[in-house]
């Protein structure tokens, strides 16, 4: 399989224990096309002082801050902010734990790049997805498979 059609998904937590050794293998693997979404991130403490110096595409933002956010206003303050500084550093935002048409319609005044979530849509076969030639829509997302 060609790198340029991978994305490797790492926890943020995996990252922080091994910062050096990720970020030579980011820098190897992007280097011949690979792609890479920091997972789960704002779990950490130190999430943004080390943010700078990885050579990641995507940010995949906690869950624990995205379930949450219609009701509460400092989980949807943390959500916008992430996305905010990843769009800054010209990252990409994947939300994670989309489980609602309500979740879902916060998520896109913000302007979130992908989602994933049961709100979204269950797992299925990617037959299924790529049925007729197109990957299946949902209206204001792009899915993150």
């Amino acid at each position: 399989m060609p790198l340029d059609s991978v994305c490797f998904e790492i926890t943020e937590t995996a990252v922080v224990s091994k910062q050096t050794h990720a970020k030579h293998f980011f820098t190897r693997l992007k280097s011949r096309g690979a792609r890479f979404a920091l997972d789960d991130f704002g779990s950490g403490l130190s999430s943004f002082s080390y943010l700078k110096n990885l050579p990641v595409d995507y940010l995949k933002i906690d869950g624990s801050f995205v379930k949450d956010m219609a009701t509460d206003p400092i989980d949807r303050a943390m959500v916008e902010a992430i996305h905010r500084v990843g769009n800054v550093m010209g990252l990409e935002t994947i939300e994670e734990f989309v489980e609602d048409h309500e979740i879902a319609q916060k998520l896109t005044e913000i302007r979130v790049n992908y989602g994933q979530g049961y709100g979204l849509g269950k797992p299925r076969p990617l037959a299924e997805l790529f049925a007729g030639g197109h990957l299946l829509e949902v209206p204001g997302f792009r899915l993150a498979l």
